[in-house]
């Protein structure tokens, strides 16, 4: 199993409606990294959730149910789509500015690449980051 964090703007699309909506086929993505990062993902993939508006945080826990396949609105054929389950809400969330003083999460590709929308997450820190939330 892999994980990852996927980062989605509440005003457009938040944890609590992918709760409602029970699945989400997660699209929009416009990035050949985080394209490429979506591709690699595999079913059963735990992926974090990260509301990327006002309040830059983790929120939430999904999980890869549908793997990688064209995204029908593409007509380019370049871009793929994944869709997502939700798995749990966190009860504390994680801000950004916690990430950035908890030393085992120093490395994690959110704070290099702060613009890549989809990034692989390491275990170790996939599993710090639900400690520290609770």
């Amino acid at each position: 199993m892999n994980y990852w964090l996927v980062k989605t703007e509440p005003e457009e699309y938040s944890f609590d409606d992918l709760l409602r909506d029970e699945k989400v086929v997660w699209d929009g993505v416009r990035n050949y990294q985080a394209r490429n990062n979506l591709k690699a993902m595999r079913g059963g993939d735990q992926v974090l959730i990260y509301h990327s508006g006002k309040r830059k945080e983790i929120v939430g826990v999904a999980k890869v149910s549908k793997e990688s396949y064209q995204d029908p609105k593409d007509k380019t054929n370049t871009w793929v789509v994944i869709e997502l389950i939700p798995v749990k809400k966190i009860k504390i969330t994680l801000t950004l500015e916690e990430i950035k003083n908890e030393k085992t999460l120093l490395g994690m590709p959110l704070l290099k690449q702060s613009r890549l929308s989809v990034m692989p997450v390491k275990e170790q820190e996939f599993n710090a980051i639900l400690k520290v939330q609770g």
